[in-house]
């Protein structure tokens, strides 16, 4: 653990009036409780033990606080943050060398850059404005803090026709700069991420976060005011392309949790603190389970074949058709819902989702967490009795509300039925499990 880095943000947190609660005094610390399948899910795709695992989310839940007290300390200076590779060391820029030492103090490292957040923002909205002219050759452009620049996107032969349509937004200089790409964005809408629910006039998306009364999920999962089912609910908002995001009210009956579906188990959702680029991040989907990557950059805009959508996060953990919509976490705080990418999971992507955040504030959503809000459906009722198909959890089998399985030594029990929907191809509506 990075030491230095917990107690300098604790003591400068708590001297600017904010309280935090760290007890950070032996190994047992508050990640040591963590789902130890998305532990493991980390060590397979970064390339890391469990414990370091568990360490590294220690660090990004410190350097996500330390970093939401700079950005408000140091104003316009501010000029963006990064963790590096180990996801331990948290980088913060400044353009005004003179703040590096209040950076510093409060134990991350400081760097000066010519351009503020707010510069490199305000350069990407004009080309958010000029979506609509975008080449072809241009599948997406992101502020990239690292680098201090706006990076547009080109295929090959594009880059000509990238930076000039760069310049006619307005962006000239060393603000910009074009880098080949091959990505090949699509909306991801056969795929389920978390759990399945039925679109109106058929077909198939997912459940990203439980929210009071409802859940949010994808934009281009369906438009507002069209009927969705198991579970039922309207869909209230909706807003693609431009944005990627929609909420659904459900039906009486249906239980909004603090969960995410793991296929088999659960993992717990605390609350959307937002990550800082670098940190780890997992996703949830049917096709191709847990999967993990880091933030690579924020505030990035790409181009589906029906429009430009901006404001997303983007990654370089893998999705592929059937992960649509989506929950993203690290660790058990909600990052965003799985908006579309490129590549697959036998050779990698790029994949892109459209932060929890933004999607709670457009239409003043609580999400429900484990802290416990409470939710405005009725709980669902429960058998005392032992179902059918308890025992060892075992492939191809459905299972029924209540039933308790045992699998890889821990055990479970299905909260929600599995659910086969005509005209749906496997797995349909997945079982959704909480680990006991």
């Amino acid at each position: 653990m990075n030491r230095k880095l917990i107690a300098a943000a604790i003591a400068a947190l708590t001297g600017a009036g904010l309280t935090v609660a760290v007890a950070l005094t032996s190994s047992a610390t508050a990640s040591g409780t963590a789902d130890p399948a998305l532990l493991a899910a980390m060590a397979r795709d970064l390339g890391i033990s469990s414990d370091q695992a568990r360490e590294r989310l220690d660090a990004e839940k410190v350097a996500a606080q330390t970093d939401a007290a700079l950005k408000s300390r140091l104003g316009p200076a501010y000029a963006g943050s990064w963790l590096d590779g180990t996801g331990h060391t948290l980088t913060v820029a400044v353009t005004d060398p003179a703040l590096a030492s209040a950076v510093r103090s409060r134990g991350a490292s400081a760097t000066t850059a010519k351009h503020s957040a707010s510069t490199l923002d305000s350069a990407k909205s004009s080309l958010d404005a000029k979506s609509t002219t975008a080449p072809g050759a241009v599948p997406g452009w992101y502020v990239d803090v690292r680098a201090n620049k706006v990076v547009v996107l080109a295929r090959s032969g594009g880059e000509a026709q990238a930076k000039a349509w760069a310049a006619d937004a307005g962006l000239r200089g060393d603000i910009v700069t074009v880098e080949a790409s091959t990505e090949n964005p699509r909306p991801l809408i056969d795929v389920i991420g978390g759990n399945a629910y039925g679109l109106p006039g058929g077909g198939r998306c997912s459940i990203g976060f439980a929210v009071e009364g409802g859940f949010v999920t994808a934009g281009h999962c369906g438009a507002a005011g069209g009927r969705t089912s198991n579970p039922g609910g309207t869909i209230q908002g909706s807003s693609f392309p431009g944005n990627d995001y929609a909420w659904v009210r459900t039906d009486a009956g249906n239980t909004p949790r603090a969960l995410v579906n793991r296929y088999p188990g659960t993992v717990p959702v605390a609350g959307s603190q937002e990550s800082p680029v670098g940190s780890s991040v997992c996703r949830s989907g049917s096709t191709t389970g847990w999967r993990c990557g880091t933030v690579q950059q924020k505030n990035a805009s790409v181009t589906y074949p029906e429009g430009t959508i901006t404001g997303l996060t983007r990654t370089n953990a893998c999705a592929e058709p059937g992960d649509s919509g989506g929950s993203w976490l690290t660790g058990d705080q909600a990052q965003g819902v799985t908006s579309g990418g490129s590549g697959n999971c036998q050779t990698g992507g790029t994949i892109y989702f459209q932060p929890v955040t933004e999607i709670l504030q457009a239409y003043n959503l609580r999400l429900v967490t484990s802290a416990g809000p409470t939710t405005t459906t009725p709980p669902t009722s429960t058998t005392t009795t032992t179902p059918p198909g308890s025992g060892s959890w075992a492939p191809y089998t459905n299972y029924g509300s209540g039933a308790q399985v045992t699998y890889d030594g821990a055990s479970y029990r299905v909260i929600q039925p599995h659910t086969s929907v005509p005209g749906w191809e496997p797995p349909n509506t997945p079982a959704l499990w909480q680990r006991l």
